[in-house]
């Protein structure tokens, strides 16, 4: 089971490293049916996880200069603000309607980063510098408000924010957000470690192997196009949109003709928004 658990969590470093999201929702399933966490104690040990593993991961993307440091210390810190506030008003929201909500919000931003942008803005957000404080500001306190009010995030956030609000490339965004992601996981770890312990001997274990897996992923990143960086983000976000929603509706709504009603329909729909934008050759 062990050496399951180790394989596992290099799953988690590389997320990180080439995605700059995904590590809190590997990790505490990872926690919880593998290594037999209960789930307090699976969410304290992944903050710490992810928040080290992202640390270790920045580094290499700083190195490369795909890190934007105002941003992503402006950005983490009104998160936190955010978060603090969503946290608060999460406990008068029932926890399945959360994950719900957070499912849709997770397929609503992969249908944004599966869009192929406009080129002049490609090639806008590929120069600009150091964003505005006011859009800093009002993207971080939003995000962090929903992250706080979810109870996850990370990274399905904070990535999409920077690449689509704040027009960054896709490797300057995924950089920048593991610099938020590394705050606001031990900001987090901070108000759980009042009520939960800890397993050290665990923690220390899955980090390892996750920082060792995020030092590949990040080198890995460098080479992979922006586009097919943002492609595979984006499918990614799709498969867990649809996990969330699978664990949390009933099998009576999957089995109702009207969820595949809708299902088709949107799918029919993505088609087709792909064909018309596809190049035609004569």
């Amino acid at each position: 089971m062990t050496v399951l658990v180790v394989a596992a969590s290099l799953l988690i470093g590389v997320s990180l490293g080439v995605l700059g999201g995904g590590g809190s929702i590997l990790t505490v399933p990872i926690l919880v049916y593998l290594a037999g966490q209960d789930a307090k104690e699976a969410i304290a040990t992944s903050l710490f996880v992810v928040g080290v593993t992202s640390l270790a991961a920045l580094v290499p993307h700083a190195r490369a200069r795909r890190v934007r440091w105002r941003t992503g210390l402006l950005l983490g810190a009104f998160s936190m603000a955010g978060a603090y506030g969503g946290g608060r008003l999460a406990a008068y929201v029932p926890g399945p309607l959360l994950l719900v909500a957070f499912a849709l919000m997770m397929l609503a931003t992969a249908v944004t980063m599966l869009r192929k942008p406009r080129r002049g803005r490609e090639r806008a957000g590929s120069t600009r510098g150091e964003l505005p404080l006011a859009r800093v500001a009002a993207t971080g306190l939003g995000m962090g408000a929903v992250t706080g009010l979810v109870g996850s995030g990370g990274g399905f956030l904070v990535v999409p924010a920077l690449a689509i609000l704040g027009g960054l490339p896709m490797g300057v965004a995924v950089g920048t957000s593991l610099l938020v992601i590394a705050m606001n996981s031990f900001a987090g770890l901070a108000g759980h470690l009042s009520g939960v312990t800890v397993d050290r001997g665990l923690a220390l274990t899955v980090t390892a192997a996750a920082v060792l897996g995020s030092l590949a992923g990040a080198r890995l990143a460098g080479r992979i196009p922006q586009e097919a960086l943002r492609t595979a983000f984006g499918w990614f976000v799709v498969v867990m949109g649809v996990f969330v929603l699978a664990r949390q509706l009933s099998p009576a709504v999957w089995t109702h003709p009207a969820t595949w009603a809708v299902l088709g329909a949107a799918a029919t729909a993505a088609i087709a928004s792909r064909a018309r934008r596809a190049p035609r050759h004569p």
